[in-house]
């Protein structure tokens, strides 16, 4: 009725610049990075700016905006997390949306793994001769028993440590929760620090210039964008640690928690199928 308030399940957000920040921000990260990488060249071009000199300053400029934009926006999602606006109605869509998010990281992977098996299954019938074996000829594979191992046990105790903090919350012991996450923050940047020596000594076995640049490429765009996810994922924990000790979390409303957790066992299980087929069945 007319001057009465209308009440409901579902919070309206107050005007907000992030979307287009976070737009702006997007687009220069895109094009500053295709000009960068591209290299492209010619004063008259629409995008001269990158030329030269400034090849990588449009990915920079974008890169920096955008993760202003992050840490403005999610901070405006806590605050209003904290002044009670996220209603059970809000709650199960914020669920809702990172599932879907998850879903469409899934669908990425599947896009890399469907590569690798392409040319891991069919290399016969491919007219490159340097595919007429898989891996090609020449490259020398990395032992899967060693750092691949390790980083896979890595990860299995990580997601046994996320697992603690979350239950740990939920029954209102705060250290434990604390301490898990700490164990699993840890263990993120040991699985990162042993792919980076990884990749120090990927430069002697092989490249992604090796086997027409296919066995090289799908290893690395694979691996490589699990260990970006690995890096986002520890952030994301860390920042769930640093709001934990700052009393942000209860038993009863910790979703940013539970979000990282699921997040992270997605790391676990990508790296898993990683691992058996990379590693091991396709060394």
């Amino acid at each position: 009725m007319a001057g009465q308030a209308v009440k409901h399940d579902y919070h309206l957000v107050d005007p907000s610049p992030w979307p287009f920040f976070g737009s702006l921000g997007a687009f220069l990260l895109a094009v500053g990075a295709v000009a960068w990488m591209k290299g492209l060249v010619g004063a008259e071009h629409p995008l001269a700016f990158f030329y030269g000199p400034n090849a990588s300053a449009g990915f920079f400029i974008g890169l920096l905006i955008v993760l202003i934009t992050m840490f403005g926006w999610w901070a405006d999602v806590i605050k209003e997390s904290r002044a009670g606006d996220h209603t059970p109605v809000v709650d199960i869509h914020l669920r809702y949306g990172m599932i879907m998010f998850i879903a469409s990281e899934v669908m990425f992977f599947v896009a890399w793994f469907w590569a690798f098996f392409e040319y891991a299954i069919f290399h016969e019938v491919r007219l490159d001769p340097g595919l007429a074996t898989w891996p090609p000829a020449g490259v020398e594979t990395f032992d899967p028993w060693h750092i691949p191992l390790m980083n896979t046990l890595i990860l299995l105790l990580s997601g046994t440590t996320v697992t603690w903090a979350h239950h740990a919350l939920q029954h209102d012991d705060r250290k434990g929760a604390k301490l898990g996450l700490l164990f699993t923050v840890i263990l993120g940047l040991c699985f990162t620090a042993l792919q980076v020596y990884e990749y120090q000594e990927a430069h002697f076995a092989f490249s992604m210039a090796d086997g027409g640049n296919l066995y090289g490429s799908t290893f690395y765009m694979a691996t490589g964008f699990h260990g970006a996810h690995v890096i986002i994922g520890t952030i994301f924990l860390a920042v769930c640690l640093l709001r934990l000790m700052a009393g942000h979390f209860t038993p009863e409303k910790h979703f940013g928690l539970e979000a990282a957790a699921w997040y992270w066992h997605f790391v676990d299980v990508v790296w898993l199928f990683l691992f058996a087929f990379v590693y091991v069945v396709y060394q």
